[in-house]
């Protein structure tokens, strides 16, 4: 069992549990800001130029409730009734979020894509010096005898 918690003490203090869970914990406050985004800030407008809708009020009752039939002035009173609904407003609202949320993390990884292609260049530059085969000294690239051992090279 003490081997059981050593292990486990190794795996989450690598860097990599870390990186995710900051990861997670980023990508919660950063859902919530979408969902805002989506519900306060880009439905309302969408919502006026399509006739007035309120996509958060958006529902079909599939079956009324007991308490009261239908029609119900919005979700939360066919909710409280006990009916039964469809809530294509909600639904569309999760789209637009993952949609946004997508988009978000793809402009990201491209961006950070293009950073690692940058340091891959960076790196493969021609090399300069090269190991004497003899005595395995560094020397110039460009060097036909070892100066360390003054072997003749190939």
């Amino acid at each position: 069992m003490k081997g059981f918690f050593n292990e486990f003490k190794k795996f989450i203090s690598r860097g990599n549990v870390m990186d995710m869970a900051v990861g997670i914990i980023i990508g919660a406050a950063f859902t919530k800001i979408v969902n805002s985004l989506v519900a306060d800030i880009i439905m309302p407008p969408l919502g006026l130029l399509l006739g007035n809708i309120d996509f958060s009020n958006w529902f079909i009752v599939l079956k009324s409730g007991s308490q009261t039939v239908a029609p119900y002035v919005s979700i939360e009173a066919a909710k409280s009734a006990g009916a039964t609904t469809l809530n294509i407003g909600f639904f569309i609202n999760s789209i637009i979020s993952f949609l946004i949320v997508a988009f978000a993390i793809f402009s990201l990884l491209k961006v950070i894509n293009k950073l690692k292609e940058g340091e891959k260049t960076e790196v493969q530059a021609d090399p300069t010096t090269k190991e004497c085969p003899y005595c395995f000294s560094t020397i110039n690239i460009k060097a036909t005898k070892c100066p360390h051992c003054i072997s003749d090279l190939k």
